[in-house]
């Protein structure tokens, strides 16, 4: 059976949930305007659902004020991060953060902002790990037994990505370099064509978020070998970590809070109280928890310090590799 960009999604829908409760503040904020999250991405995919909950949840926080979604799709969300960069700095846009803020900058021959200097970051919402998946005809059942194949089998295994300088393509090109191996990618427009060609032994294997794949994976229509995280997921403890194979390997995606730099702090203070609270929201928990990932902890200066990390690992890999992604 086909797997729908609906399904993929799951269906994450972030309207008519309940009030924030008796710790919400008190009157629209800021200044009782219109809230805009920027989200880069099309509707339905795992960033705009994480998006919409956290419109809801910060309507419901700051008790009732209006804050709205704006997709801005186009470009890997460059085009998502110049409205925001060139944007009012004064808290009506909230740009939410994927993991291209810490890689376009490499991947694109130039962006028209400056990804380090022109956001001030506020806080970490959710993070999703990857897994890996071989179809099931593959004869290896574990990571070791996938890189004993590859150095066995030079040139026959092939890769089914969801698109260039994505995240689970940089994870597959993390796999490759810390194991010495490789492989021919084939690269997707998504996870619901990539997912397609895996259940239809059009590739061998695929790595996808665990929103996307894990439904396939838990019914046995594709194998899983091994999960991004560098120790078991609490919400996946079936999946065997790759860096039990290879210590230290952890590739993850992520949906941060930011907003442009030089918004004045006293805003950025309010904003970044929110999104802690909301990241302890149960309902947000438990709408996470259906998507398979996990919500954020810390502030804004540990999504700071996060977000460098990020750019520092993924930064040479890509240089060293010399992966780009044409304007």
């Amino acid at each position: 059976m086909k797997v729908s960009r609906r399904s993929v999604s799951l269906g994450v829908l972030a309207t008519g949930l309940t009030p924030f409760g008796a710790a919400r503040a008190q009157g629209a904020y800021p200044g009782g305007q219109t809230i805009r999250v920027i989200v880069g991405f099309p509707a339905g995919g795992s960033q705009d659902n994480v998006g919409r909950l956290v419109a809801d949840r910060l309507a419901a926080y700051w008790g009732g004020a209006t804050v709205l979604v704006e997709n801005v799709v186009g470009a890997g969300s460059n085009l998502a991060f110049d409205r925001v960069a060139k944007g009012p700095a004064d808290g009506t846009q909230i740009l939410i953060v994927p993991p291209g803020l810490a890689t376009n900058q490499f991947l694109y021959p130039k962006v028209p902002f400056d990804p380090e200097k022109d956001f001030t970051p506020l806080g970490l919402v959710a993070t999703f790990a990857n897994l890996l998946c071989v179809r099931n005809s593959l004869p290896v059942n574990s990571v070791a037994e996938l890189i004993a194949y590859a150095k066995a089998n030079p040139g026959k295994l092939n890769f089914g990505s969801t698109g260039i300088g994505t995240t689970p393509h940089l994870a597959a090109e993390m796999l490759k370099s810390m194991a010495g191996i490789s492989f021919a990618t084939v690269h997707h427009r998504g996870s619901a064509p990539t997912i397609n060609s895996l259940l239809s032994n059009a590739v061998d294997m695929a790595m996808d978020n665990t929103t996307s794949i894990t439904p396939q994976a838990r019914a046995g229509s594709v194998r899983a070998l091994g999960i991004s995280t560098l120790k078991r997921l609490d919400l996946a403890p079936e999946f065997v970590p790759i860096a039990d194979t290879l210590p230290g390997y952890e590739a993850l995606a992520f949906t941060g809070i930011a907003v442009r730099a030089g918004t004045p702090k006293a805003i950025c203070d309010t904003i970044e109280a929110a999104v802690k609270a909301i990241t302890q929201d149960q309902m947000l928990k438990d709408r996470l928890t259906a998507m398979i990932a996990e919500p954020g902890t810390g502030g804004a200066q540990a999504f700071a310090d996060f977000l460098a990390a990020e750019r520092a690992k993924w930064g040479k890999l890509i240089t060293d590799l010399g992966i780009k992604v044409g304007n």
